[in-house]
């Protein structure tokens, strides 16, 4: 086990336990990089200043540097620091406040959902990214062709893709922008339009930051759904739950973002820790959840959890802004998935390959 690894184990938790005991910001020699494990350490990585989202060297990985998907890369507020971080940010942030949760489940249910594995994938991967296009003001149709592009797309945000998936991923990144541009010519949506007004940055970058959108909600969602279903399998009694309240307490309890990664600009030290500039520190958000100096019983899944505390959409200036609408979709999809019958204990998961995600699989169990 190490602390990339774990993010796809079946049980990483008593790792990261044996990690906090170790201290909360360490040195890992055989990857070459800090960990911050504790809820402590993790604050304060995301909080300071000299901790980039990007190596300055590199802000844009070098084997999508020279393609579509390279060039909308480098404009995502989520890649960037600064100027280029807030300005976005400042448009979509206060623009996704305006959705409501009813909006939300009256466009979950009126996509059709079977109960089998494939229907199930559908509702994770492609139904989430779907109804984020249709608040943007896209059909249906258009929805659907967004959902896969999308699916393409985000194989450039992978060291593990290979190369015909960046080639892919650069074809879907021209075609999205394609959508995108139509789009904006006549904007209608009242969500479209709450974030035009506020937007103050060049088109290119709104066009960027509006795929962003799709390519956040795309995995995170879709492994927050998936979380939320083992969540339901392995205690069936939760099924009579408030699913917002179930929703609440997975993202904090087994977070489809496991960790997420900073790059140290310059020399510094962080919580008592001096750290050279150049050098990684892997940010075990998942980790930080469970530390019981942030939530008491921290293993417990409690639904009525007091005061509950998590890093599970990060901290600080790059806190993700979708988060209620994240849970609202999630919660949304969940609520359909139960209503046309699936069997959860007839599905078996595994995790999607991933060095930070914790994303099921799912297909029916063989008997």
């Amino acid at each position: 086990m190490d602390p990339i690894i774990a993010a796809t184990h079946a049980d990483p938790y008593p790792y990261y336990a044996e990690l906090r005991a170790q201290g909360g910001l360490t040195f890992h020699h055989e990857l070459k990089l800090w960990v911050a494990s504790s809820a402590r350490a993790v604050c304060a990585v995301l909080a300071h200043a000299d901790c980039r989202v990007r190596p300055m060297q590199e802000p844009v990985p070098k084997a999508i540097a020279s393609g579509m998907a390279g060039k909308l890369f480098g404009q995502l507020m989520r890649m960037n620091d600064g100027e280029r971080q807030r300005c976005p940010r400042s448009a979509v942030e206060p623009a996704l406040q305006l959705i409501d949760d009813y909006q939300v489940r009256t466009l979950v249910a009126a996509r059709l959902i079977t109960a089998d594995a494939d229907g199930l994938y559908k509702a994770m991967f492609r139904g989430p990214v779907s109804v984020v296009s249709t608040l943007l003001g896209l059909s249906p149709t258009q929805g659907r062709a967004i959902s896969e592009l999308t699916a393409d797309f985000v194989a450039c945000l992978s060291p593990l893709s290979s190369d015909l998936q960046l080639a892919a991923a650069h074809t879907a990144a021209e075609q999205l922008r394609g959508y995108f541009i139509e789009l904006l010519a006549e904007p209608h949506s009242d969500l479209l339009k709450a974030i035009g007004q506020r937007f103050e940055g060049d088109e290119d970058t709104l066009i960027a930051n509006l795929i962003g959108l799709c390519s956040q909600t795309f995995e995170a969602t879709a492994g927050l759904i998936g979380n939320a279903l083992i969540a339901l399998r392995r205690q069936p009694g939760l099924r009579e739950a408030s699913l917002d309240a179930l929703l609440a307490e997975v993202q904090r309890f087994d977070p489809p973002v496991q960790n997420t990664r900073r790059f140290v600009a310059q020399s510094c030290e962080i919580d008592g820790v001096r750290v050279e500039a150049g050098e990684v520190i892997l940010v075990l958000l998942a980790s930080a959840n469970r530390d019981p100096l942030l939530n008491e019983q921290p293993d417990q899944f409690l639904l009525d959890r007091p005061s509950r505390r998590s890093f599970s959409f990060g901290s600080g200036r790059h806190q993700c802004p979708g988060q209620a609408l994240a849970l609202s979709i999630a919660a949304a999809t969940v609520r359909e998935i139960l209503d046309q019958g699936v069997n959860l204990q007839q599905l078996a998961w595994h995790y999607r390959p991933s060095l930070n995600g914790r994303i099921a699989l799912f297909s029916a169990v063989q008997l």
